[in-house]
């Protein structure tokens, strides 16, 4: 079945970085694009970044652009998320999701998320 594992959330402060690892399983990884989205108390769910199949395309939120690095390693089906720069916006669940289709900047949609990864930045 199709699974989906967030690691390397954390507390940090702000100004800081962390690096978020998504690994899967149960599917052909190369074949889709990926997504991390964050959900914060009383909000729904975030795009934060998404990622075509080879990298070569990608997408950041307005909020994170300029900090935030997606990619993935098709050899080892994981999905990776640098954060740098990090502010107390930035505190939230953080997951990892197969994308259904090919998204644009205005619509997506996912199939299947991980169980999340908490990302609290605090000082």
């Amino acid at each position: 079945q199709v699974q989906l594992v967030e690691s390397g959330g954390g507390l940090v402060q702000p100004g800081g970085s962390l690096r978020l690892s998504c690994t899967t399983s149960g599917f052909t990884f190369m074949n889709y694009y990926m997504t991390w989205l964050r959900q914060t108390p009383g909000k729904g769910l975030e795009r934060v970044s998404h990622i075509s199949y080879n990298s070569r395309v990608t997408y950041y939120a307005d909020s994170v652009a300029g900090r935030f690095t997606i990619s993935r390693d098709n050899a080892k089906s994981t999905l990776y998320l640098q954060m740098d720069s990090l502010n107390s916006n930035d505190t939230a669940l953080y997951y990892c999701a197969r994308v259904r289709g090919s998204p644009t900047r205005t619509t997506f949609e996912y199939d299947y998320l991980g169980q999340g990864t908490q990302v609290t930045v605090s000082s």
